[in-house]
């Protein structure tokens, strides 16, 4: 009975450990949204500068898993080089170890404090900015209790026999004890978690010192077998990169485990808590992989593209999305099916969209005609993909659907049209834009320029979180994405009043270039609203849109 109440209070302790992380990565990344992608990408020639971004990343993130894929996705997207992905990741497995040791200070003492104002943050300040930090503090708090929580559950069992048995064949055994650590992180999907967890045990003399290092050397090659799971879908211009820091870590983990346990390299960390023997060789190991690796990234990049060749057999040239539509016209007879159909059809507009407004900030600075023809092309598969939308829907059989599938039907369609209306605005709009300040040669003064840059972040941002809404009508991330169009409304506001501002104070840049910078403020601010009509049928479901005008619409529509 004892070992039983012992698993099921340790189990609860990890999930909410687990939960904590998530809600500490969470918070951070809807608080800054895209500006990850200027972190990462500012100093993309000089390794030393994109591994300092991935250690910064990994620290803000409190995640080296969110870090390798964002750095994956920009490699797919051509924005940076392979070597440059490496250097982020190796990098950012260095700042996830920083964050380890941070976090395994005694920080009982600020609990209190924390959830005291995490709490009110998150509950009583409006703005989504302080809901954010409020939930990030919430997590920090919910870590430091979840360890607290894993030394009371090791308390009842720690004289018994159940544990020193273990602790006694995982220290014996250290090849055993490496792949036990490796699978605990890969199924906790978090080396941060992991690691803490076995440091907690160590420290509290349920683990020897030992055993515990073969496991943290073990969580981290499970630390980069998560990854390359987590992007089994992605293009292979992706893939590659965690399968690269795989190579890199694995070999390094094996290395330093066959040191540590035949050498007495060890004897270095004498006089450390036993905790904080794995935390500094944790930390050791990282940052020798750092220097060591880092030099070097640039050899696997023909090593890594023979393997996993591209698609197109051409390299790493990037071809436009291809128009291949997921409308399924043998399901059309089930209507629960066709609109699942139609959900994958919407969220492929919906990625086209997004690809066709990620560099816009980009080609604004450059002025690249070959690209921005390429963006205005993409505009043709949303064009195509809404009248395939419309005639799909209409040969579902009406008598075949519920009054609940026909208003979903509706309500997706009614979101196509948003989404083309934005591939209109991109393409329309802000690449003739873009074309007419290259023309002219215009400028856009430095603060005006940031401005502009923060607000297409917000847009990136808020599309990720839009697209996430249609595909799992989670009622909070609707209400967020309905706070997040309000916020947007008021940042287009505020910078039009500081651009007038500068106009008025006689800067002639901004008045030069002051047409462009207002259009692409009003642009973006546009494109942010049709991207995020995605929440008002979930929040009118739930009766979130009460005493609007809307909410009358929308019921004399569903009549």
């Amino acid at each position: 009975m004892t070992i039983l109440i012992f698993m099921l209070n340790l189990a609860g302790a990890t999930m909410l450990l687990l939960f904590a992380v998530r809600m500490v990565q969470t918070g951070i990344e809807r608080s800054m949204g895209s500006s990850f992608k200027r972190i990462i990408t500012a100093r993309k020639d000089s390794r030393v500068q994109t591994a300092l971004a991935g250690i910064l990343l990994a620290i803000v993130l409190q995640s080296a898993t969110a870090a390798t894929l964002l750095a994956s996705g920009f490699t797919a997207s051509g924005l940076l080089s392979l070597a440059g992905a490496l250097s982020v990741v190796l990098g950012a497995d260095f700042g996830s170890a920083l964050v380890i040791q941070i976090l395994s200070f005694s920080l009982d003492w600020l609990i209190p404090v924390l959830l005291v104002s995490g709490g009110y943050l998150f509950l009583k300040i409006e703005g989504p900015l302080w809901r954010q930090v409020g939930r990030i503090l919430l997590g920090i708090a919910f870590i430091l209790l979840a360890l607290r929580l894993i030394g009371e559950a090791m308390e009842p069992i720690r004289e018994g026999a159940f544990l020193p048995a273990i602790a006694g064949y995982l220290q014996a055994d250290y090849v055993t004890a490496f792949l036990v650590g490796l699978a605990v992180t890969f199924v906790m999907h978090s080396s941060v978690a992991a690691i803490l967890m076995f440091v907690t045990f160590v420290s509290l003399g349920v683990l020897p010192v030992m055993a515990g290092v073969s496991l943290v050397l073990g969580a981290n090659l499970g630390s980069a077998l998560i990854p390359i799971w987590l992007s089994r879908g992605m293009v292979v211009e992706a893939r590659r990169v965690p399968i690269g820091n795989l190579i890199l870590r694995g070999i390094g983990a094996i290395i330093v485990l066959f040191v540590v346990n035949n050498t007495p390299v060890l004897a270095l960390f004498n006089g450390f808590p036993d905790g904080q023997i794995l935390v500094s060789v944790h930390l050791t190991f990282n940052v020798l992989l750092l220097i060591t690796a880092l030099p070097f990234v640039g050899l696997l990049e023909a090593p890594l593209k023979a393997m996993l060749p591209s698609d197109n057999g051409n390299g790493d040239s990037h071809e436009p999305l291809k128009p291949v539509s997921a409308l399924d016209h043998r399901v059309i007879n089930n209507p629960r099916m066709a609109l699942g159909s139609l959900t994958r059809e919407i969220l492929r507009m919906s990625e086209i969209v997004e690809m066709m407004t990620r560099p816009v900030m980009e080609l604004y600075e450059s002025g690249n005609a070959e690209q921005i023809q390429f963006v205005q092309d993409l505009d043709k598969g949303v064009n195509t993909a809404l009248s395939d939308i419309r005639r799909y829907v209409a040969s579902i059989p009406r008598d075949k659907m519920t009054k609940s599938e026909a208003r979903h039907a509706r309500e997706l369609t009614e979101y196509a049209i948003n989404l083309e209306v934005a591939g209109d605005i991109v393409s329309k709009k802000l690449m003739q834009l873009a074309t007419s300040k290259t023309k002219k040669g215009l400028k856009f003064s430095k603060a005006g320029w940031e401005e502009l840059q923060n607000l297409h972040e917000r847009v990136i941002s808020n599309m990720t979180l839009a697209f996430n809404v249609l595909l799992s009508e989670d009622i909070e991330a609707a209400r967020l994405l309905m706070e997040e169009k309000t916020h947007m409304a008021n940042k287009e506001h505020k910078s039009r009043k500081k651009h007038l501002k500068r106009l008025r104070e006689g800067h002639e840049v901004s008045f030069e270039s002051s047409d462009i910078h207002l259009e692409t403020l009003r642009a973006l601010k546009d494109l942010n609203s049709q991207i995020s009509a995605v929440a008002y049928p979930i929040l009118y479901k739930h009766g979130q849109l009460l005493e609007t005008r809307l909410i009358e619409e929308m019921g004399n529509s569903s009549d």
